[in-house]
């Protein structure tokens, strides 16, 4: 992760939020991500609601590809389960909202 050009290890107390920002980045990079943020907003989409949204978007995204996007999001904190719909069998529908409305990075380390 640190390329220390020959040098001790320099990522020391850095490390931790270095891979909270790589986890992010990875999370965010995809243009498909943000649509889904953007269709969940500031309240609560169904699984469902989700997948209708992005097809109303133009994407054909197959039910796992939805889901690994959904997990890659859930990963790096950015959203979460809210709670589960029981809507006839099955297993119950998960419900997704914002984990956090704004991502701020320290710096300087103030924050720790």
């Amino acid at each position: 992760m640190c390329n220390n050009h020959g040098r001790e290890n320099r990522c020391g107390k850095f490390g931790e939020r270095i891979r909270k920002l790589k986890g992010l980045t990875k999370a965010l990079h995809c243009p498909t991500r943000w649509d889904i943020i953007d269709i969940i907003g500031r309240g609560e989409a169904k699984t469902k609601e989700i997948r209708q949204g992005m097809k109303n978007r133009g994407y054909g995204l197959s039910n796992p590809g939805l889901y690994y996007h959904l997990s890659e999001l859930k990963d790096a904190g950015v959203i979460e389960v809210s709670g589960y719909v029981e809507e006839g069998r099955g297993a119950p529908e998960k419900k997704w909202k914002l984990a956090r409305e704004k991502i701020e990075i320290d710096l300087v380390g103030s924050g720790e």
